[in-house]
């Protein structure tokens, strides 16, 4: 077998040009490749969700890039707050979750951090479950976003989203990896403290 150092491509080394630079991405190039890279270095936070009674917590919002809604798990950027640019991801979770949903949690934990698009963007996206669940306002995101929250049980997840998608939603594949976690912790349903 190889060394690592013998299985890279040219372009690993080649330096560095960014072609554009925003507020959130930059366009970078490294050899032949073209990709992204989120000016917030600690990436993005999905959470996985789970009442007491069950049931999954899904957000629907518009999306600018694809035009088209979306059903997503809430997420958002770690460290995308003026004065919280060193939050860490389990944070951030428990921030966007409340702001998106409307639902606070006793207890956050992280499950898992990889790639969202390896081929395309430098983003690591992690993902968190989020526990002892309890209601404590409308949810709606921030003052940009209109967000619609849509509590779903568990075992009609599945369904529930692809009937979403015969109707025109894009649903984020990335889901579906959190329907499978959620499935690796079903029986640690907890009740609201």
């Amino acid at each position: 077998m190889k060394k690592d150092s013998d299985r890279l491509p040219a372009d690993a080394d080649a330096p560095v040009e960014t072609l554009y630079e925003g507020r959130w991405l930059s366009l970078r190039k490294r050899g032949r490749w073209e990709y992204a890279e989120r000016n917030n270095r600690g990436g993005a936070v999905i959470i996985v969700a789970l009442t007491a009674d069950d049931k999954l917590l899904f957000v629907e919002q518009y999306r600018v890039a694809i035009q088209q809604y979306t059903i997503e798990m809430p997420a958002g950027l770690v460290g995308d707050l003026a004065g919280h640019t060193d939050e860490n991801a389990l944070r951030a979770a428990e921030r966007e979750l409340e702001e998106e949903t409307g639902y606070r949690c006793g207890r956050i934990e992280f499950i898992h951090r990889g790639p969202s698009s390896a081929g395309m963007s430098t983003e690591m996206i992690t993902f968190a479950r989020a526990l002892d669940l309890h209601k404590v306002g409308p949810g709606g995101g921030d003052d940009s976003e209109n967000i619609v929250v849509h509590e779903v049980p568990r075992d009609d997840a599945g369904h529930w989203l692809l009937a979403r998608a015969a109707e025109g939603y894009s649903i984020d594949p990335k889901l579906f990896a959190g329907l499978w976690f959620s499935a690796q912790f079903r029986n640690e349903v907890r009740d609201a403290p």
